[in-house]
């Protein structure tokens, strides 16, 4: 839904962005939505994501009512590069840094230690934050323009299809977004591996394109 004021329309603005050059046009108005309270979904390489400023609490708050999510379960942060996440966290543990200089942008989400000034809701009170930097046109293009982290969680109810397409998006979230960027149908398909580096040696958390024993031999383990 488009908000204009405090007042929501009863439906979901759609606007069709090319995957290889996205509008200038189309990014800055998605970039305006996000300003505004408003929740954005857009493609990344893996899915497509439901993004909201993540220093906005009342923006956080409802990607967890689109959703349908558990405040228990953390919200993780697309940013641009690791210039962005070493300016939201600060020093990053040296695995981070490897791994990162290796496979960013690309589907691998880092859990570091959150710092205190992060919005709590999308640590889950764990005091840990997931990063990742999406390689992907369009997801890049609206963070740079945002010019700040976005939550990056799936555009999708909790426990639905994965959201391949922007028409799974409207189907599962219907006017509880405010604008999808429609660029088109994600090839990935499968969500990001995500390593904590917080405790030595790291583990990986989740499986995904990045196998484990490719990162355990980056890592020398």
């Amino acid at each position: 839904m488009v908000r204009t004021g405090d007042r929501p329309t009863a439906y979901a603005l759609r606007l069709t962005v090319s995957p290889q050059a996205p509008s200038s046009r189309a990014v800055a108005r998605a970039a305006s939505v996000l300003r505004n309270d408003g929740l954005v979904a857009f493609p990344t390489d893996t899915l497509y994501a439901l993004g909201a400023d993540a220093s906005n609490p009342l923006a956080i708050r409802r990607v967890f009512a689109a959703k349908g999510r558990s405040p228990k379960t953390p919200i993780p942060l697309l940013v641009a590069d690791l210039t962005m996440a070493i300016q939201l966290v600060g020093e990053l543990p040296e695995a981070a840094v490897r791994l990162a200089e290796r496979y960013w942008p690309g589907p691998l989400t880092l859990v570091v230690p959150a710092p205190r000034t992060i919005c709590t809701l999308l640590t889950a009170g764990t005091g840990l934050i997931g990063l990742r930097v999406p390689d992907a046109s369009i997801a890049l293009a609206l963070i740079r323009r945002f010019g700040s982290p976005v939550t990056g969680t799936s555009a999708n109810r909790s426990g639905g299809k994965d959201p391949l397409d922007a028409q799974e998006v409207l189907r599962q979230l219907g006017n509880r977004v405010d604008l999808v960027l429609d660029g088109g149908p994600v090839a990935g398909g499968s969500p990001s591996t995500v390593v904590d580096v917080t405790i030595s040696p790291p583990i990986v958390v989740r499986q995904g394109p990045v196998r484990q024993e490719e990162i355990l031999s980056l890592l020398g383990l």
